[in-house]
């Protein structure tokens, strides 16, 4: 069973846009979800430096502030061979304009501050665990925890049910 874990970072401006990368996924599909990605804790990376240095790499932005996690995602998907845990946090302070291009892993192909109201057509097509709780987060409702099992042995044809 393959273990990941990511972070996720909210990053707002103070007109209140919502920082989304776009991603290419391996399948060639494209979706969106607030930047971050997997920490490298077999090299010894504390999350929020694997959130801050994602954030960059993705975006151009750079944290030098987080609050979190606002909220936590555990997915499991045995079919699949693998678990998922997730920390959402929060930027409370940053710099630095949007880039994209940088990104080594060659996944981020658009990123831009969102106005709220924008931002639910934006998540449409994400996983279940990112559009749920950013959702809920958006409208004020963030739970602390939001759990996921995957049935099926193919990513784009598994049952998401949340527990």
């Amino acid at each position: 069973m393959r273990e990941w874990l990511v972070a996720g970072g909210l990053v707002e401006r103070p007109d209140g846009r919502v920082l989304l990368v776009q991603n290419r996924r391996p399948d060639g599909s494209l979706d969106w979800s607030p930047p971050g990605g997997v920490v490298e804790v077999g090299d010894g990376e504390a999350v929020v430096d694997g959130l801050t240095r994602e954030v960059e790499e993705e975006t151009g932005i750079t944290v030098t502030a987080w609050d979190g996690p606002l909220w936590r995602v555990e997915a499991a998907a045995p079919g699949l061979g693998w678990h998922l845990r997730v920390e959402v946090h929060r930027a409370v302070a940053w710099e630095g304009e949007v880039r994209v291009g940088d990104d080594p892993d060659g996944i981020v192909v658009d990123a831009g501050f969102v106005a709220v109201e924008e931002c639910g057509d934006r998540l449409h097509g994400a996983a279940r665990w990112v559009c749920e709780p950013m959702g809920a987060w958006l409208a004020g409702a963030a739970e602390p925890l939001w759990r996921y099992h995957l049935d099926g042995e193919r990513l784009a044809l598994a049952t998401v049910t949340r527990l």
